[in-house]
This record gives C-alpha cells, structure tokens and sequence, in this order.
C-alpha cells in the first residue's frame, strides 16, 4: 500500500530541523515528496525552555502541530513529532525520552502514530554555583555536542540563553549571570537540532511508524494494521499459571475495524518459571 503515499506531498511540522532526520527515511520508503512550512512556529505548543507553556497532551500536540502545518500549507498529508522527558514510568530515578510520531492523512482519512520511549537522553539540569560544578556538568551531559542552556535560575526565562554549543560561550555567559544571584540553572537543550540523542530516538520511531504503516490490514489491505492491545497471561513452563508476560497481541484496522490476534509475539509459547509469581514469588 506505498502507493497509496506515492508521489504526494508531505509537510514536515517543524521549525528545528526535524526534516533532517524525517525525509530521507520518509521519502525512500513511502515515496513521498517532504517539504517545511517555513513559517510554521511549533513554539505556539510549548517550549521545553519556559516560555511557552504545553497546554495539551502530547499527543494532542502532536496532532495540532501537524493540522496546523498542513493549513498552513495546504498539504492533505503531514507529519509531526512531540517529545517528552522526565522520569521513566517504570524506573522512577532514571530519566526517559517518549517520542510521538503522528503522519495525518486528510485524503483518506487516516491518522498513524507511533509512540518511543527511551532511555537514550541526555536529558538533565543543575544549579551551579562555580566553574568546576559547571564544567562536570557540562562534560557528564555530553557538551559541546549537545547542547546547553543557561538562565539566572530554575523558573527565571529573562536573559536565558540557548543553544550553547561553544566552551568559550559557555563560560562567558555563565561569568556574566553569576553575578546577579551567586548561581545559575543549567539544563540540556532538548531541541531536536541541539540534541543528537534525541534525533537518534527520533529515527527509531519514524522507522517504527514506516514499518507500522506497510503492515497491512489482511482483510481490506489498508496500511496501519496497529496493535491496540496486549495480553498477559504467557504459561509459565514449570507450573502452567498465567503469568504477566506477553501472551498476544490484538491487532485493528482503522478503516474496516477488523481484530485479529498475534498469539506469541515475542516468538517464546511458555515463560521462564523465574518471572512467574508462583514458582518465584
């Protein structure tokens, strides 16, 4: 069903250099033609920085940016990302990527998403009261590749500066914010174009999306085929009882709303007794 993309245009709704990562994966394996609405300003939607707080879900952003940039352009075919940091839900103290892919498509009537979560992020801040404390931040961050951002404190957005990929930069515009509150705040700059580890997370996402899409549904053939729930209950191999291991996958078309059941996704009928309750409570 590529060709149900082929040759179309598609917007890409960013104003930081997503497009770099996005449309040569897009435009090889869909066969579409990318393009940015340069006007688009995804900074509307929030800002990782302060200014602009999120107002929506993620995904909901997601799905405004690209309506927008579609509008925008007058494209029937887009795509948007929206990325979130903090705390992995399941690890509380170590610090998570989730990237939402959304591709719209108005022609069809057809929205594909994918969701990444990672624990591939640089993502951290600190407050900073001398050179020594900021230069072992800056270098356990991975500075100068990815990039910093300082301001006078935590909630404090006037005179912040962004993008700081320079040790010279770095350490002049520390100098100068030091002296009004004896310390400043420093935290990475999560901008895709700033922050090669997040771009990273992004890819495997738009792979996971394409991949996504070119499975189809095997009773109408539309792209998509998703899964939208999974099953515990994997037997375990000593016992018999249900664990709380993948048992299936329920797949659904979202234009002819067929189901169909994976049994076994992981390739493994049985679970090892060490991750069942009763042998290993």
């Amino acid at each position: 069903m590529v060709e149900m993309f082929e040759g179309r245009r598609l917007v890409v709704a960013t104003k930081h250099k997503k497009e770099d990562i996005l449309a040569p994966l897009l435009e090889k394996e869909l066969c579409v033609i990318c393009f940015v609405q340069t006007q688009f300003d995804s900074d509307l939607f929030g800002t990782f920085s302060g200014e602009m707080e999120r107002k929506e879900d993620p995904l909901t952003t997601a799905i405004l940016k690209c309506e927008m940039a579609m509008n925008m352009s007058g494209c029937d075919l887009g795509i948007a990302s929206e990325g979130s940091f903090g705390s992995h839900p399941h690890l509380p103290f170590i610090p998570a990527d989730e990237e939402i892919l959304v591709i719209r498509d108005k022609t069809n009537e057809a929205t594909f998403l994918w969701k990444e979560l990672s624990l591939e992020t640089n993502f951290a801040g600190a407050k900073i009261s001398n050179v020594d404390e900021l230069i072992h931040f800056a270098n356990k961050v991975k500075f100068p590749s990815h990039a910093l951002i300082i301001k006078k404190s935590t909630y404090r957005i006037d005179e912040m500066t962004k993008g700081i990929m320079d040790w010279d930069l770095l350490l002049s515009t520390f100098s100068y914010l030091i002296q009004f509150e004896g310390s400043v705040f420093v935290e990475t700059d999560m901008r895709s174009m700033y922050n090669p580890n997040r771009q990273k997370v992004i890819k495997v996402a738009a792979e996971k999306l394409i991949h996504n899409i070119k499975t189809v549904c095997p009773h109408c053939h539309f792209p998509g085929f998703s899964i939208v729930e999974s099953k515990e209950g994997l037997p375990c191999k000593r016992c018999g009882f249900s664990t709380a291991s993948t048992l299936s996958y329920l797949y659904k078309c979202q234009k002819c709303s067929k189901t169909e059941e994976q049994l076994y996704p992981n390739g493994k009928v049985e679970e090892d007794p060490a991750f069942c309750d009763w042998c290993n409570p």
